[in-house]
C-alpha cells in the first residue's frame, strides 16, 4: 500500500555511527540510531497497524499500513543490510522459507533453476513438490563440483543457480566466487543460502552473489525464540523489486515484536558466532580421533575436502555446525543421539543451546544424508562439558551394540 507521495528507496540503509567503524561495531550499537523524542539507545517497538493521513491526503511519514511495512522491520533491516553490505537493502519475511519462496516466486513461468543437491530438506522438497506446478523446471547438482554446475546450466533458459554453502547436514563447501561466475556467464542469478555461515564469515555478495538468504531464525537470532528469514540484495533491479511486492502482497513481512526480538540479537551476533564457531572447530579436532567416530564433517578441518575454498571464502571460523558419522550405523546413532544429558535433542540450530539430531529420520526417503550421521550444532556452553556428554553418548551406545 505503497503511496506516490511517501518517501521511497532503501530506508533499511540509515546509520548514524560513525562511518568508519567496522561492522562489528556497527551492528553492536544497532547502527548507532538514537530515539529522537527521549533519546533513548534502544529504538521503540512499533506495533500499529495503520497510520494517520496527511491534510492532502498523503503519507509524509513514509508509512501508511503494517502488512506492507514497519519502522521496527526496517531497523532490523538496515543492520542486516550493513552486516551483508547490501546496495539494495535486505528484507525481513516471517520465516526463512517465506523469504527463499518470494526468491521462486519472482521468477517466470518456464525458467529454469540449478540447485544443489545437499541444500535445506524443507526447500528442496518444496522445490520438488511446488516449483513444477509453477511452471519451473528444476536441476539438482553437487553445487561444490564446478564442472557439474556448468554442466547443468542451460544458457538463455537457466534464470537461477541457488547454493547453500556449508550446506546442511552435510556442510559441503560451494566456490561462491566461481558459481557467481558461471551462473553470470549464462545470463542467470546466483542465490547463496548463507545460513550456516553468517555474514560474520561470509558476505556473498561481495563474492559476486546476487541475492542471499538466511533463516534468521538460526544464529542471527540465535537464542530459540524467532522464527524469520531474510535475503538481501546486490542491487535494486526489476527482480528484487518484484521479491519486494511479493512481500508486500502476500503478508509475508516478518511481525514487529519478532524484529524488536532479532535487533537484540544482532548486536551480539559478533561474540556469539565467534564464541559458537571456537567452540565447532574444538569439537570436530577432539572427535576426530574418537574410537566411535567414524567421520567428522566440518569445513575447518585441513583434511576436508571444502577446506581449501573455505578459507578463501570464510573468515574469523568456520561456523557453528559440524556433523559426526557414528560407528555403529543408523542403531548407533540413534542410541547416541537418545543417551546426551547435556545436549538437546532438537531441530533448528544456531541457538546458545547445543543441539543434536538425526537428520536421516527427519528427511526420510530421498534424503542425502547418511543414516549413520548426527548433526551438531554447537552452542556456547563449556566445550569440555560438551565433549564429554558426546563422549559418554557414544561409549554407552557402543557397549550395548
Amino acid at each position: 500500500m505503497s503511496q506516490p507521495n511517501a518517501p521511497q528507496g532503501p530506508s533499511n540503509s540509515r546509520s548514524d555511527a560513525a562511518p568508519d567503524v567496522t561492522r562489528r561495531s556497527r551492528a553492536a550499537q544497532a547502527m548507532g540510531r538514537i530515539e529522537p523524542e527521549t533519546r533513548a539507545v534502544v529504538m521503540p517497538l512499533h506495533v500499529s497497524t495503520t497510520f494517520i493521513r496527511d491534510p492532502d491526503n498523503g503519507y509524509s511519514s513514509g508509512y501508511c499500513y503494517a502488512r506492507p511495512d514497519n519502522a521496527t522491520v526496517r531497523e532490523a533491516e538496515a543492520v542486516l543490510a550493513m552486516l551483508e553490505g547490501a546496495e539494495a537493502g535486505a528484507l525481513l519475511f516471517g520465516s526463512g522459507m517465506a523469504a527463499a519462496t518470494a526468491v521462486f516466486g519472482a521468477l517466470e513461468s518456464g525458467d529454469h533453476v540449478v540447485a544443489g543437491t545437499v541444500m535445506y530438506w524443507a526447500l528442496k522438497r518444496w522445490l520438488r513438490e511446488e516449483a513444477p506446478r509453477r511452471g519451473l523446471t528444476l536441476t539438482f547438482v553437487e553445487t561444490d563440483d564446478l564442472d557439474a554446475l556448468r554442466a547443468a546450466i542451460e544458457p538463455g533458459r537457466t534464470k537461477l543457480v541457488w547454493i547453500e554453502t556449508p550446506g546442511n547436514p552435510l556442510w559441503t563447501v560451494t566456490d561462491i566466487a566461481a558459481a557467481a561466475e558461471i551462473a553470470h556467464r549464462a545470463g542467470a542469478r546466483l542465490a547463496v543460502d548463507s545460513t550456516a555461515a553468517s555474514p560474520v564469515h561470509t558476505r556473498p555478495l561481495e563474492l559476486g552473489a546476487d541475492l542471499v538468504m538466511h533463516s534468521a531464525t538460526k544464529i542471527l537470532n540465535g537464542h530459540s525464540d524467532v522464527v524469520a528469514g531474510v535475503l538481501a540484495g546486490a542491487r535494486a533491479d526489476p527482480f528484487w523489486e518484484r521479491i519486494r511486492n511479493i512481500r508486500a502482497g502476500s503478508g509475508g513481512i516478518l511481525g514487529p515484536f519478532e524484529a524488536y526480538l532479532l535487533m537484540r540479537s544482532l548486536r551480539t551476533l559478533h561474540l556469539r558466532a565467534a564464541a559458537q564457531s571456537a567452540g565447532a572447530l574444538r569439537l570436530a579436532e577432539r572427535l576426530s580421533g574418537h574410537p566411535h567416530v567414524t567421520r567428522v564433517l566440518y569445513p575447518g578441518l585441513p583434511d576436508d575436502p571444502g577446506h581449501a575454498v573455505a578459507r578463501r571464502q570464510m573468515c574469523d571460523g568456520f561456523g557453528f555446525m559440524l556433523s559426526i558419522r557414528v560407528a555403529g550405523a543408523e542403531a548407533g546413532a540413534i542410541a547416541t543421539a537418545a543417551r546426551v544429558r547435556l545436549w538437546k535433542r532438537a531441530t533448528s540450530l544456531g541457538g546458545v543451546e547445543s543441539l543434536i539430531e538425526h537428520r536421516a529420520s527427519v528427511e526420510g526417503p530421498g534424503s542425502p544424508c547418511p543414516t549413520d550421521l548426527l548433526r551438531l550444532s554447537t552452542g556456547i556452553e563449556d566445550t569440555d562439558d560438551l565433549y564429554g556428554d558426546l563422549d559418554q553418548a557414544l561409549r554407552a551406545a557402543h557397549a550395548v551394540a
